[in-house]
């Protein structure tokens, strides 16, 4: 069952849920939209490779906008930080956002019962867009949890300050 935009608001000032900062402006029905950060990371390294550490650079979105290319990925970052132990925090773009072209995750839109951190987005666009720091660009909505479970305490990505690039290479450790 996915939690009203009402039950993640009460939720959040049971303490159920973090979002930071809240501003009840972003509450929706079933959601809460999540702004995008003003860095970005981007790949350097010519070939992807999974069993190593990957080289980034830093992309700083200027308040007057970066236009993002086809065929390139970029990491951004939600602006605001989310936690919870109780419920399964999933994201989506927006449907605004979606209709410009632009994908804001690759295939991670799934949270852990646990996570604790900001959300990395994987950016991708059809035709070249121009994006702004600080756009409502995702929402995060939650589902409650049948049965026992036990809660996400990765050292990968948990408890993350900024973009995380891929950490796959440390499974091959």
């Amino acid at each position: 069952m996915i939690l009203s935009g009402l039950e993640i608001k009460k939720q959040i000032e049971s303490g159920d849920i973090a979002i930071e900062p809240f501003d009840e402006k972003y509450l929706n029905p079933n959601s809460y939209n999540l702004r995008l950060h003003n860095e970005m990371l981007v790949y350097t390294d010519e070939i992807l490779d999974m069993k190593k550490p990957l080289h980034t650079e830093k992309i700083i979105i200027p308040e007057e906008g970066l236009i993002l290319q086809p065929g390139k990925l970029y990491l951004g970052r939600t602006f605001e930080k989310t936690a919870t132990n109780y419920y399964v925090p999933m994201l989506e773009g927006r449907s605004s956002i979606g209709r410009l072209g632009l994908y804001i995750h690759v295939t991670a839109g799934f949270g852990d019962v646990g996570f604790s951190g900001y959300w990395t987005l994987e950016i991708q666009c059809v035709q070249p867009v121009k994006i702004y720091p600080m756009v409502e660009i995702c929402q995060v909505y939650y589902h409650t949890i049948d049965g026992e479970y036990t809660v996400y305490d990765s050292g990968k990505y948990q408890n993350n300050i900024g973009i995380q690039p891929s950490l796959l290479y440390r499974d091959f450790e």
